[in-house]
């Protein structure tokens, strides 16, 4: 430029045309800590931070203490100062501020608060699944430029209930082999996102199964998968709540998101019967940096993508362990892959030993639990393992910030 005022002239211009464009210009950030390999913090300082201050973007910064704090600080948030909540984390902190969005009493406005992850957890599978979507490589410095751009797309977002105890999931839920895995390998969290592969094998040796029972509502496409029934009773009771269920729903959320409107009872409901070795119900394709669980999900098509496997050798489970990373692995004899409007679980015990239930997981968080580590340690889970978990999915309800 010929002078100083000529130069900032054309930066107040192209400036003023990117602000126009519907980027962001002040960003609620949440950053982890103690996810994956506890880089959270450095992560944001060293990648994060640098490419924000470059794109002129404020940001108020908030560093999680415990467990549930993310949802806490989106329960109470003041969110008409902001245009955004980023998550530094893994998946679990992005589902933390999902439901505490849902909770609130405002939640049909915040709601619609744009969401951004930058991946600095041990799955990262939202950021897996919205960078690959767009052909994007995968890496933290291009999760920023998609929020730094600010292009956004619609989210469903599934409620699980158990009687009047919901949560809210944006990524999957597991239970089984999938769901052991995940939590089970906490213990090797140091390994970071290898502990996922390292553990898998350790499972598929010694191997277990489940008794129980899958129901669902099919999508169109899918109406001969499984058996038909007559009835489904989705009455809701507190009867056999968990403890923590209960208390939960002292809480006065009575004004908070409810759930889909959309009722099943007359639907044409399809059921499987055990023993499971896993299922697995997904809500975007990567429930991993590594592992694509379900190729065909879609972010808002109003449907969940569901893996069951029932009966299959070990050798089978590791050929098809070493096909994860592109999805190929559904295409086994041994996976019934299938999209559902509605899904319904009925835990059971391991059928090597009945004195023994599993682990139920959603987005990173152990839902219920009905092993023996669960009676050892005394914790308290959202809902119990045993009586039926219901599952629905509100179309396009979330909004998050995506490279395209």
């Amino acid at each position: 430029m010929p002078t100083d005022e000529a130069a900032m002239r054309w930066n107040e211009k192209l400036t003023d045309h990117i602000n126009s464009l519907g980027r962001p210009k002040h960003l609620f950030i949440i950053v982890n800590p103690f996810g994956g390999k506890k880089c959270g913090s450095k992560i944001f300082q060293a990648e994060v931070k640098s490419l924000l201050d470059a794109a002129g973007i404020l940001y108020t910064v908030k560093e999680t203490m415990h467990q549930l704090h993310a949802q806490e600080i989106a329960y109470s948030l003041d969110i008409s100062k902001y245009d955004g909540i980023v998550c530094v984390s893994g998946d679990g902190v992005l589902a933390e501020v999902v439901n505490g969005l849902l909770h609130r009493e405002d939640w049909e406005t915040a709601i619609k608060m744009p969401l951004g992850v930058i991946p600095a957890g041990t799955g990262n599978g939202m950021a897996k699944s919205l960078l690959h979507s767009a052909g994007d490589l995968y890496s933290v410095s291009n999760a920023v430029f998609a929020i730094i751009r600010g292009h956004k797309r619609s989210l469903d977002v599934a409620t699980i209930t158990q009687g009047e105890t919901k949560f809210f999931s944006v990524l999957l839920l597991t239970w089984g082999l999938v769901a052991d895995i995940d939590i089970e390998s906490e213990k090797y969290r140091w390994m970071g996102s290898a502990r996922l592969e390292f553990y898998a094998l350790v499972r598929i040796i010694n191997l277990r199964k489940y008794g129980g029972r899958v129901q669902f509502v099919p999508a169109p496409g899918y109406e001969e998968c499984g058996e038909p029934i007559e009835k489904v009773d989705v009455r809701k009771s507190d009867d056999n709540l968990s403890q923590e269920g209960q208390r939960n729903n002292a809480k006065p959320y009575c004004h908070s998101y409810q759930g889909p409107s959309v009722e099943f009872e007359d639907s044409e409901w399809r059921s499987l019967d055990g023993p499971f070795i896993s299922a697995w119900v997904n809500n975007v394709p990567w429930c991993a940096e590594d592992f694509m669980s379900a190729p065909e999900a879609k972010f808002s098509d109003g449907y969940l993508d569901v893996i069951i496997v029932r009966d299959c050798p070990k050798s089978a489970l590791l050929s098809m362990m070493l096909k994860m990373s592109d999805g190929s692995y559904i295409k086994s004899p041994y996976v019934m892959y299938l999209k559902v409007k509605a899904f319904r679980l009925e835990p059971g015990q391991r059928m090597e030993d009945p004195t023994n239930g599993g682990v139920i997981d959603s987005d990173g968080e152990v839902i219920a639990r009905g092993d023996k580590s669960h009676h050892r340690n005394q914790r308290k889970y959202l809902m119990a393992y045993g009586p039926p978990i219901e599952m629905t999915v509100d179309k396009g309800l979330a909004t998050i910030f995506s490279p395209c």
